[in-house]
């Protein structure tokens, strides 16, 4: 095989300043303008007082005199301390149940080998397309007749019928990445499926379980639909609900509690994926170190 000439133009054309500003760097500017600026505008607006907000004098893209009013409003005057921690513990036993079944899942599918298994993977994947304003219907019926209307129960029962199709799907992609010798091997040695999938495959899959566990959480943390039409109580409603419901009053937009009620309901979500944002991308791409 001839070794590539060295005169040929290859990645050449990023030499020159104006071609990389033009391909490059303007791109990724406007990129993270569009990306950041709902953020800077959503805080900016949390701190600004009321009488900036209302007053149209000044550069609205300024904060000029930061306050701490509508945060001291937002959870000394409303239930948002209780809302965070619905939404706390909804996101996290919904993401435990849909996490623990797809581990069981996608490992039966993947590694058992049955009859049919590619087209039971590719339809719970499909199950993830159906849109959730569809599925909100049956499940209302459902969750009236168990009795279940209005606690915290019908959403962490009912946020994993949109939870566990993508999170199986995202698994069986990494664990069909991990060798199958080392499930044989432990086979031969005589350990149970159980212990392989304990002690070989859920160690070699963190990536993905973390992946998934944050796509999980994600989800449950911003959902709205389900949470607006089975919760109907203040005190058990969650940010996402609790924020749009309880800060508008008919068409007067309280705009400085909800933005500090939005902020404060991003933060733990931006925490957790700056934590583990490498593990999140290696899952995302089915990476195994070997």
């Amino acid at each position: 095989m001839k070794q590539q000439d060295n005169d040929s133009p290859g990645m050449s054309f990023l030499d020159s300043v104006p071609r990389r500003a033009v391909t490059v760097y303007i791109p990724l500017v406007i990129f993270v303008f569009v990306l950041l600026f709902p953020f800077y505008w959503m805080t900016i607006t949390a701190f600004k007082p009321d009488t900036e907000l209302l007053s149209r004098d000044g550069n609205p893209f300024l904060l000029i005199a930061p306050t701490l009013a509508h945060f001291k409003k937002l959870i000394f005057d409303t239930a948002y301390p209780e809302w965070l921690w619905n939404t706390v513990i909804v996101s996290v036993v919904s993401t435990f149940v849909s996490l623990a079944a797809s581990v069981l899942a996608a490992y039966a599918i993947e590694r058992l080998r049955f009859k049919g298994s590619r087209q039971v993977g590719l339809s719970v994947f499909l199950a993830y397309l159906v849109p959730p304003s569809i599925l909100f219907i049956p499940l209302a019926a459902i969750v009236f007749q168990l009795g279940l209307f209005d606690t915290r129960w019908a959403l962490i029962l009912t946020y994993p019928t949109f939870l566990i199709p993508f999170s199986t799907w995202l698994l069986m992609g990494y664990f069909r990445s991990i060798p199958y010798e080392l499930e044989e091997c432990a086979l031969i040695d005589g350990a149970t499926r159980f212990e392989i999938l304990w002690k070989i495959i859920l160690p070699l899959a963190v990536p993905g379980l973390i992946s998934a566990g944050i796509f999980a959480f994600t989800l449950s943390w911003n959902e709205f639909i389900y949470a607006l039409t089975f919760i109907s109580s203040s005190e058990v409603k969650t940010v996402a609900v609790g924020t749009i419901t309880e800060l508008v009053d008919g068409d007067v937009y309280h705009w400085g509690p909800l933005m500090a009620g939005a902020l404060l309901g991003s933060l733990p979500v931006a925490i957790i994926y700056s934590f583990f944002v490498e593990y999140y991308v290696s899952g995302m791409t089915g990476a195994v170190k070997e």
